[in-house]
């Protein structure tokens, strides 16, 4: 629960607070005694002891109609009769108000938080299983593929970062189930919406960056998308950065003498050794390390992991058990085929990660490589130049360029952009099904491997703003080995 009074404190220390508006009236206070006993953003979700908040640029008059809260918080006075408190910025207001509601359980919580353009999911499963082995499985876990509020059931994400109301209902959740650390990925986006507005982050970790999610319903330049990943860094207690990241200088000017680790190549914390298997680290958590994951950047990912949850108090036994444990759905997930060659599936959705997919994969094939692929609709359009970029320089690689969430979009335009950045033909199958069972029938052998990237573990398609129904890539895989 949280008084009106208590509410008008927190948007007024924040200078968030305007005026409260009654029947056209405009006053600077209001019966501070009220309670409201619900936060709620969806207005079919409201009881007379409800706060309600109207946010987002869909956000329509009508939905405040016959609207049973006693108050609403808005930067827009809509001029119905349920009273408002103004705001500057509702979504700031949101977050510090959610805080409150379910009872500061950020503070209650070690929280580790990961950003950068890819990884952050390996990443954060790295650690999860890391501290899962320090806590004795008290870790939460909220990442883009799973969600977990007491280490033992897990449920599908929506968002990478949950709207800040549901982001604190679940720490709260998390808290009431004992869980004593809690694992998250970090999004540019969740910045920029202030979903963690307000928050303190025990450690923040920037593992990477390339230009990625700049779009009309994005980030409009990629200045805009760094600025928002390098807030992590400013709310984070300790930070773990990779120094060989683009822009590495910046960050690093910016956590000044602030408490930081920093790893990769240009620092003392490095692998020094890397197969298929396993790689060995010197540094702060030096030791030789089994992974199931294949590929260096995986293991970069790992070290991370590794340094973050040092810091929070898991031994270098920990570190060891965690990294050999961990697998995650839809990352580097591999089939074999009956003929022997290699199917790999992963969620590579961006030019570094897809970069990085085609190095491990050809390094252990020597034979034919196909590569099915797709971009989403009304996102990162950006990544279409990318690929097309990508597959030039690759030309070793067959390409069959499908259908990956195309929402509003006709998918064979989206492929249409990616084929003319590649000068040789590549094929065009826009049903994702009849794309996998092609390249699958044209394997000859164990020097042979398909990937199948973009999706990971979805068991859906994005089309015309619905979820339609799709198998999802390892499904529909398994039928045709």
């Amino acid at each position: 629960m949280i008084t009106l009074g208590k509410t008008l404190e927190i948007l007024e220390k924040d200078g968030n607070f305007r005026e409260i508006i009654i029947g056209g009236e405009y006053f600077h206070d209001s019966p501070r005694s009220l309670t409201f006993e619900k936060l709620s953003y969806d207005s079919r979700d409201v009881t007379n002891s409800t706060l309600f908040f109207a946010k987002g640029l869909a956000f329509k008059a009508e939905y405040l109609s016959g609207l049973a809260a006693p108050f609403y918080v808005s930067e827009i006075d809509y001029g119905v009769e349920t009273p408002v408190i103004m705001v500057n910025n509702v979504k700031r207001a949101m977050s510090l108000l959610a805080m409150e509601f379910f009872g500061n359980p950020q503070d209650k919580l070690k929280i580790v938080g990961f950003t950068g353009t890819k990884g952050k999911t390996t990443a954060a499963y790295f650690a999860k299983h890391i501290l899962d082995s320090s806590t004795k499985n008290r870790t939460a876990l909220l990442s883009t593929m799973n969600t977990t509020l007491d280490s033992v059931h897990y449920f599908k994400s929506t968002l990478t970062t949950p709207e800040s109301l549901d982001l604190f209902a679940m720490m709260a959740t998390a808290v009431a189930n004992s869980m004593t650390h809690l694992v998250m990925e970090v999004s540019s986006q969740a910045y920029k919406t202030a979903r963690v507005y307000g928050l303190r982050f025990d450690v923040g970790v920037f593992l990477n960056l390339s230009p990625d999610h700049v779009g009309p319903i994005e980030h409009p330049t990629f200045e805009d998308y760094f600025y928002h990943k390098r807030m992590l860094m400013e709310n984070s207690d300790f930070v773990v950065v990779n120094s060989e990241m683009m822009h590495f200088g910046l960050v690093k000017s910016e956590i000044g003498q602030n408490p930081a680790i920093y790893y990769g190549e240009k620092s003392d914390n490095r692998i020094v050794e890397s197969s298929a298997s396993s790689f060995s680290t010197m540094g702060d958590v030096a030791g030789k390390f089994d992974i199931k994951l294949l590929g260096r950047f995986n293991q970069e990912n790992a070290l991370a992991a590794a340094l973050a949850s040092q810091h929070l108090g898991a031994s270098l036994a920990d570190i060891t058990s965690g990294i050999a444990q961990t697998t995650v759905p839809g990352r580097m997930e591999l089939l074999t085929q009956t003929n022997g060659a290699k199917v790999f599936i992963d969620y590579a959705h961006n030019r570094l990660s897809l970069s990085n997919l085609i190095d491990v994969v050809t390094e252990h094939h020597l034979g034919d490589v196909t590569l099915i692929l797709g971009a989403p609709g009304n996102k990162g359009e950006s990544r279409r130049r990318d690929f097309g970029e990508l597959l030039e320089a690759r030309p070793r690689i067959r390409v069959i360029l499908t259908s990956d969430d195309p929402n509003q979009e006709n998918p064979e335009e989206i492929a249409d952009q990616i084929a003319r950045h590649i000068s040789r033909p590549v094929r065009k199958i826009m049903d994702r099904e009849t794309a996998i069972k092609t390249a699958l029938s044209e394997t000859a052998g164990s020097s042979d491997a398909v990937i199948i990237a973009g999706k990971g573990a979805d068991a859906y398609q994005i089309i015309q703003g619905a979820y339609a129904e799709y198998a999802g890539d390892v499904a529909v895989a398994q039928v045709y080995l």
